[in-house]
C-alpha cells in the first residue's frame, strides 16, 4: 500500500490488518497488489510508480472518477465504498492478476515455441541446434541444467549430445543405471516429474548422489516419434517444482524437438548419401576412363562384359554383350542391368550385385533371362568389384550364353535318372565296377540276392569279394577272349556269387566291358538268381523218375498178367493129363513116381503163375553175380 494520504493510509491499514491481509509499506518484489489513493497529492509520482509496477502487479486505485491509467490489471474503488468493498475487491483483483499473469506466461511460452520451431526449420547443424535449445529453455524457465540424452535401451547406455551449462559437451556417454528417471521414460514413453528428488522412491538407488549434487526437482520428457522414444529431454532445478503449465510447455517442446531431431538426422543421412553417390559416380567415371585402355580387349571377347556403377546401372557394354542381349550401346548405357536381362528371378541377380558391393566375387551363377527381342537365354553370370574391393560399388559383370549346354545337361540328367530307375527296376541283379574292381552300380535286385545295401557296397566293396578265389580273374580272361561271345562280352553262363551271409548262390551270368574309344573303363554284369530254377529242375527230375518207375511197374504188371494168362492154360492141361496118368498107373509101377513128380511140379508151376498174375509192383532180388530177378513174394506182398 502506497502511503500517499497519511490519514487515509492509517484507516486502510487498520482495515486490512483487521481482515488478516498482510500490509507492506512501499513496493517490493513480493508485492502482488498495490492500493493507491489517486486523490492524494503527488499524482505524478503515483503515475511513475504505476508505470513501474503495473506489468508485474495489480493496482487498486481509490479515486473518483477513474483516471486515465494504462495498467495491466487495474481497478478503481470510490472512497465512500472502501470500508465495505476493499477486502473483497482485493481478493477479486488477485484472482484477475493470477489469470493475467498466466495468460502472459502462456503467450510467452507460445512465442518461445514459435521461435524454437522456426529455429528447427532453419537448422542444418544438429549439435548447434540442440545446444541453442537447451540454453533457451534454461533461461526461460530458470532451470539449472537442461540436457538432451539419446538412449540405447538394449545396451543400457545413453549419450548426452547437448547441455545448457556446457556448450562444448558432445557425445558424452552415461550409464543409464545412474539415471532411473531416464529409464522410466524409455520404459513408459511418458513424462516423469520428480519433486523432492532425494526422498523420491524412483531415485532410491541414487539418492545419495542426487542429494550431494543439490538436485531438488527433476523433469524427464520423452523425445518420441510415432511411439518410438529416441531420446530424453532432462531438466534439473534446485528451486520450486515444475508446475502444470511448465510441464505442458516442455512436453510440446520435446515433441517438436523429437521431430526436428529426426528430420535433421534424415537430412544429414540424405546429404551423406548424396555425397557418397556423387563420389561414387565420379569414381566410377574415373574407373571407366581407366578401363578404356582395355576396351579393345573387351571388344574382342566372346563373352558379354558390362561395367556397372554403384546403382547397378550400365556404364559400358561390349559388342558381345550387345549381341547377346539384342541391344545397342546407346540403349544399354544408364539402364539398370535387371531391365536389360529381364531375369525370371530378379532377386537372384540383385543378390549377386549386393555381394559384389560388399567386396565379394561371384562366379558362374545361372540366370534365366529374356532379351529385348523376347529370346530366352540361360546366362552364366560372374561379377566382381572393379579393383577387387567395394570402395565405390563399381563392378564388372561377365555374361556367357550357356543355354545349349544347360539344355543338354538337363537332357543328360533326365536320361541318367531314367537309366537309374531302369537299372533299379530290373528283376536281374546289375553290378558294375571300375577297372580297379570298385563297385559303382549295385541295383535293388543285387541287394536282394547278395544281402548287401547299395550304400555299404558302392565305392567300398571290391567286386572280387562277390566271387570265390580267382573267379573274378577268370571272368576277366573270358571277357577279353573272343571264345565266349566276342571280345568284351561274356555270354550267358553258370557261376556262383557269395552272399553277405557266406552262402554261395548259383546265378546265370552275362557280362561285358564298357569302352571309351579303345580304353576299358568299367565292367558290368547281369546276374539271374538260379536258386528257384534249380529247385524247380530238381523237382521235375524227381517227378520224371517217379513217372518212369510207375510206367515200368505198369508194364511189368501188364506183362505178368499176360504171362499168367498164357501159361495157365497149358499148365492146366499138363496137370489134368498127369492126374489121369496117376489114376491109371499103380503106385507100385516104376512109372508112377515120374508121373507123380510131373503132377506136383505142374501144381507148383500153377502156384507160381498165380503169383505172377497178382504182381502189382516191381521188386527185385539178387541172383547169380550182379544179376537181379523179380522177387515174386515182395511184388505181391501188398496183397496180404
Amino acid at each position: 500500500m502506497l502511503p500517499i494520504d497519511g490519514a487515509r493510509y492509517g484507516q486502510l491499514k487498520a482495515l486490512l490488518e483487521g481482515s488478516g491481509v498482510p500490509v507492506a509499506d512501499g513496493l517490493g518484489p513480493e508485492i502482488d497488489v498495490a492500493v493507491v489513493d489517486l486523490g492524494a497529492p503527488g499524482v505524478e509520482q503515483v503515475r511513475r510508480v504505476l508505470a513501474e509496477k503495473a506489468p508485474r502487479a495489480a493496482i487498486l486505485g481509490i479515486t473518483t472518477p477513474k483516471p486515465d491509467v494504462d495498467a495491466g490489471v487495474f481497478e478503481v474503488i470510490a472512497p465512500e465504498s472502501v470500508v465495505k468493498e476493499l477486502v473483497p475487491r482485493l481478493a477479486h483483483l488477485r484472482a484477475r492478476l493470477a489469470m493475467f499473469q498466466e495468460a502472459q506466461q502462456r503467450q510467452r511460452d507460445l512465442q518461445v515455441l514459435l521461435e524454437l520451431t522456426a529455429r528447427y526449420a532453419e537448422a542444418t547443424d544438429i549439435n548447434e541446434l540442440l545446444h541453442d535449445v537447451t540454453r533457451r529453455l534454461a533461461d526461460e524457465l530458470q532451470i539449472d541444467r537442461v540436457a538432451f540424452v539419446v538412449v540405447d535401451g538394449e545396451r543400457g547406455e545413453g549419450t548426452i549430445i547437448a547441455a545448457s551449462d556446457d556448450p562444448t559437451l558432445k557425445d558424452h556417454r552415461i550409464d543409464l543405471a545412474r539415471y532411473p528417471e531416464v529409464r522410466e521414460v524409455v520404459r513408459t514413453g511418458k513424462p516423469v516429474i520428480v519433486e523432492d528428488a532425494p526422498s523420491h522412491p524412483l531415485l532410491e538407488d541414487v539418492k545419495a548422489s542426487v542429494a550431494a549434487r543439490g538436485i531438488r526437482n527433476l523433469a524427464a520428457m520423452p523425445l518420441a516419434v510415432r511411439g518410438q522414444v529416441q531420446g530424453v529431454l532432462l531438466l534439473r532445478r534446485s528451486t520450486g517444482p515444475f508446475n502444470p503449465r511448465e510441464v505442458e510447455f516442455l512436453t510440446t517442446v520435446a515433441q517438436a524437438t523429437a521431430v526436428a531431431f529426426r528430420n535433421v538426422r534424415q537430412l544429414e543421412r540424405i546429404r551423406g548419401q548424396r555425397e557418397k553417390e556423387k563420389s561414387a559416380r565420379i569414381a566410377a567415371e574415373e574407373r571407366v576412363a581407366e578401363m578404356k585402355r582395355y576396351a579393345a580387349y573387351f571388344d574382342h571377347l566372346s563373352d558379354g562384359v558390362a561395367i556397372l556403377d554403384g546403382r547397378a546401372c550400365v556404364l559400358s557394354l561390349n559388342p558381345a554383350g550387345q549381341a547377346l542381349l539384342d541391344l545397342k550401346q546407346a540403349d544399354a548405357e544408364g539402364r539398370h542391368v535387371n531391365t536389360l536381362t529381364n531375369p525370371s528371378d530378379e532377386a537372384l541377380l540383385l543378390d549377386v550385385l549386393f555381394a559384389v558391393s560388399k567386396g565379394q566375387v561371384k562366379n558362374d551363377v545361372d540366370l534365366h533371362a529374356r532379351t529385348g527381342t523376347g529370346r530366352r537365354l540361360t546366362l552364366s553370370v560372374s561379377a566382381a568389384p572393379l579393383r577387387g574391393d567395394a570402395g565405390d560399388g563399381v563392378a564388372i559383370l561377365t555374361l556367357r550364353d550357356v543355354t545349349l549346354q544347360r539344355h543338354m545337361a538337363e537332357e543328360l540328367r533326365q536320361t541318367s535318372d531314367f537309366l537309374e530307375r531302369l537299372i533299379d527296376s530290373s528283376v536281374d541283379a546289375i553290378i558294375a565296377a571300375d577297372m580297379k574292381g570298385k563297385i559303382i552300380i549295385f541295383n535293388k535286385a543285387a541287394e536282394a540276392i547278395c544281402g548287401y545295401k547299395a550304400d555299404d557296397v558302392i565305392g567300398k566293396l571290391h567286386v572280387a569279394q562277390l566271387y570265390g578265389e580267382g573267379v573274378a580273374l577268370e571272368l576277366m580272361k573270358k571277357l577279353r577272349s573272343p571264345e565266349f561271345g566276342g571280345v568284351g562280352r561274356l555270354s550267358s553262363s553258370r557261376a556262383e556269387i557269395m552272399a553277405r551271409t557266406g552262402e554261395r548262390i548259383p546265378v546265370n551270368l552275362s557280362a561285358s566291358i564298357i569302352y571309351e574309344g579303345a580304353r576299358e573303363t568299367a565292367t558290368v554284369g547281369l546276374f539271374t538268381d538260379l536258386r528257384d530254377r534249380i529247385s524247380l529242375e530238381r523237382k521235375l527230375t524227381d517227378a520224371e523218375a517217379r513217372l518212369l518207375e510207375s510206367e515200368k511197374n505198369a508194364v511189368i504188371v501188364a506183362l505178368a498178367g499176360t504171362a499168367a494168362h498164357e501159361l495157365n492154360q497149358p499148365l492146366t492141361s499138363v496137370m489134368g493129363y498127369a492126374e489121369l496118368l496117376k489114376r491109371k498107373i499103380k503106385e507100385t509101377e516104376p512109372t508112377w513116381r515120374p508121373v507123380d513128380i510131373i503132377h506136383r511140379e505142374a501144381e507148383r508151376m500153377a502156384e507160381i503163375v498165380k503169383k505172377i498174375g497178382k504182381i502189382t509192383r516191381y521188386e527185385t532180388k539178387a541172383y547169380v553175380g550182379t544179376a537181379k530177378i523179380v522177387d515174386l513174394d515182395k511184388a505181391v506182398a501188398h496183397e496180404d
